[in-house]
């Protein structure tokens, strides 16, 4: 039983350590898909049977490792029982493969953060311990999470370093595996001539060993690196090679992967009758194997072949003849595509809105604005200009949103870096200080003192500290940070980015300040600024309004966040007239000598987190910052200029005039009230 279990766990965290970059994943899906939850009910039965040893925890392991591509909620909760028998029974090794395991289901949850603290937990016990297979192991999936942020270059670092172990053990497997992960890294920078060499070299391990699976698979993103660089008789060549190894071992999944990407070769070499062909025989493996994500991949790409011919006017293409006869590839489709322009274009716009369904019902945006943008296409070929227009708003609406989601997964990715090197740098410290604490007690408070400057938010965690030291690092954390967040820091060392829903931004600024700053000279112009400013923060936290920054001479507050506020929108708006009342009381006695002031707000979804490691500042991002930036530069002197999201929330509050409909830089039509003070 030990033997059989061991053996099962290996093969799964071999699959744990896999990245490949096929242009949809591997057969790890289907293997963890039906075949892997066949072995885990089988697991399942056994595990009532197990006595409370280290059997048990790997049983548990190997539960918690193969739900990772089916369940992670059931795969984080096995492994957590995992990890608490193996930390009672004090069993080092098992301890550290769990936080492997539990690592892998937060990877496969996109929560990188949590992921990397439990990476990080299980390579020191690894280290600890000796145990090179799991520093090489944990190493190379530490990669992969900075693979998916796109921290290209600080994935290789740690590929490299799981590939020198996996050498010096002679584990063929694991290095395949990770010289595999080297070949996609430098296949997304671009480098094609060495994704190419690590790629031959996966395949040469992969043939000395007999892993065919990998070899297939290696084949498939070579023919990828080539279909990358235009060079379509190699890229087909290769996925022909990977589609014949597929099918010798029934690998649907695989099959169907590879009928979609010859489809999509002969789709942009213009032979749309062997495209379709095959895209009709992925389509027809993905209804069988229920794979949705699939579904809506290739039902759009059938309906952009379609569309293709019409726009070609072309029902076959002589460019690649030549080729196929030299591969022996021959191919004679099964299929007749209509003649007429008119059913072809049907044809078309059928199998997008069929596309288009999956993938509102999937809700991917990427998958959607492809087929609104090629529907949009369609519509208008078909002279059904209604529809045209709404595909193309929809389209542009959805881009919109993606290009949102891009910057806040841009700010989560610096949140991510910069929680994963401030727990760095905690181990490294505490580390020091230990080492610091043996010689003298003394030099501890001095060292303390010196990286306050860089460190604040560590040192109120260092024990000897006066209570006037804590008081000042307490001031300075909360001048810089709201006070939910600096707790956060103070308790745990670092702090996540997050997402916040319901929350009102405000945002002015002053009207010709470049005039002003010329009438005005330097030491009169920042006193003003300064005066300004002060009674703005006074303003905001009256109303409970989180000041975040100044921007120049603009001002940037929020109320909802980080502790909800119900009232959010009313605090920001009356926020925002007390401001404008100062404002314009200061006018008319200053005149030239101050500023006019021009405000906006809106309503909506944010990201907040810390940037930087030093200078480190707290900070927003997100449509609703940009479109609250749009209110305020569509206002007017003296004006509070609101969303209708916001007017919706405070309408009753206060008395709002209509401005109508007006045109928003980068956002279209908006329809905007002003206050009345």
């Amino acid at each position: 039983m030990k033997q059989r279990l061991t053996s099962f766990l290996i093969i799964l965290l071999t699959l744990c350590c896999c990245n490949f970059y096929a242009q949809k994943p591997t057969d790890a899906k289907a293997m963890a898909g039906k075949q892997g939850q066949a072995k885990i009910d089988s697991l399942l039965k056994e595990l009532p049977k197990q006595k409370e040893d280290t059997n048990k925890v790997k049983l548990l392991n190997i539960l918690s490792s193969g739900y990772w591509k089916i369940n992670t909620d059931e795969g984080i909760k096995y492994g957590q029982q995992s990890l608490e028998l193996a930390t009672k029974l004090n069993w080092e090794k098992g301890i550290a493969d769990n936080y492997n395991a539990l690592g892998v289901n937060f990877l496969y949850k996109s929560d990188y953060p949590t992921a990397l603290d439990y990476y990080q937990k299980a390579l020191k016990i690894d280290e600890k311990i000796g145990n090179k297979n799991g520093i090489a192991g944990v190493t190379c999936n530490i990669g992969i999470i900075y693979n998916r942020l796109g921290e290209y270059e600080k994935a290789l670092d740690y590929y490299f370093k799981a590939l020198k172990i996996d050498e010096e053990t002679g584990n063929k497997k694991f290095t395949a595996n990770v010289i595999g992960n080297i070949g996609s890294i430098y296949n997304n920078l671009k480098d094609y001539p060495r994704a190419l060499d690590y790629t031959f070299k996966q395949i040469k391990i992969d043939e000395e060993i007999g892993d065919k699976i990998g070899k297939a698979n290696a084949l498939g993103n070579i023919g990828t690196v080539y279909y990358r660089q235009d060079d379509y008789p190699n890229a087909l060549e290769y996925y022909f090679k990977a589609l014949k190894m597929d099918e010798e071992m029934g690998l649907k999944y695989s099959i169907s992967n590879m009928y979609e990407c010859i489809g999509n070769v002969y789709t942009v070499q213009k032979n749309y009758t062997v495209s379709i062909d095959y895209l009709l025989k992925a389509l027809k493996i993905q209804e069988e194997t229920h794979d949705k994500s699939g579904m809506a991949s290739d039902l759009t790409n059938i309906g952009i072949a379609y569309l293709f011919l019409v726009k070609d006017s072309l029902a076959k293409s002589s460019k690649i003849t030549s080729y196929n006869e030299i591969a022996g590839n021959k191919p004679e489709p099964t299929i007749t595509i209509p003649n007429s322009r008119k059913a072809r274009l049907h044809n078309a716009v059928d199998f997008l809105q069929r596309g288009l369904a999956i993938s509102k019902e999937l809700q991917s945006l990427s998958l959607m604005q492809n087929a609104y943008e090629n529907l949009e296409q369609a519509y208008k070929l078909t002279g059904d200009y209604k529809l045209s227009v709404e595909c193309a708003d929809n389209y542009r609406e959805i881009k919109d949103s993606v290009f949102s989601k891009e910057n806040n997964d841009k700010i989560i990715r610096m949140g991510v870096e910069n929680e994963f090197e401030s727990r760095r740098k905690l181990d490294n410290l505490k580390a020091d200080v230990q080492l610091q604490r043996q010689k003298s007690y003394t030099y501890i408070g001095v060292a303390c003192i010196l990286l306050l400057a860089g460190f604040s938010f560590f040192i109120v965690k260092e024990r000897g500290k006066s209570e006037k030291e804590r008081k000042k690092s307490d001031e300075l954390l909360l001048n810089i940070l709201p006070g939910e967040v600096a707790k956060e820091l103070k308790i745990t060392g670092t702090t996540k980015a997050r997402h916040f829903d319901n929350i009102t931004v405000l945002f002015t600024d002053f009207v010709n300040f470049t005039n002003s700053s010329e009438r005005m000279n330097a030491e009169a112009l920042i006193d003003e600024l300064q005066t300004c400013f002060k009674k703005f923060d006074e303003i905001t936290e009256k109303y409970h309004v989180e000041k975040i920054k100044t921007i120049g001479d603009a001002y940037l507050a929020v109320a909802g966040m980080p502790s909800p506020d119900p009232q959010h929108a009313e605090h920001v708006v009356r926020a925002a007239i007390e401001i404008n009342s100062f404002m314009q009381d200061r006018l008319a006695k200053l005149g030239n000598s101050t500023f006019e002031i021009r405000i906006g707000i809106h309503t909506g979804s944010v990201v907040a987190g810390i940037v930087g490691m030093k200078k480190f500042a707290y900070d927003i991002w997100g449509d609703a910052v940009n479109t609250a930036a749009r209110m305020e530069q569509s206002s007017e002197s003296g004006k509070i200029n609101i969303s209708q999201t916001t007017y919706e929330l405070v309408k009753d509050k206060f008395t709002c005039k209509y401005r109508g409909e007006i045109n928003a830089k980068n956002k279209g039509m908006l329809k905007m009230y002003y206050v009345n003070d």
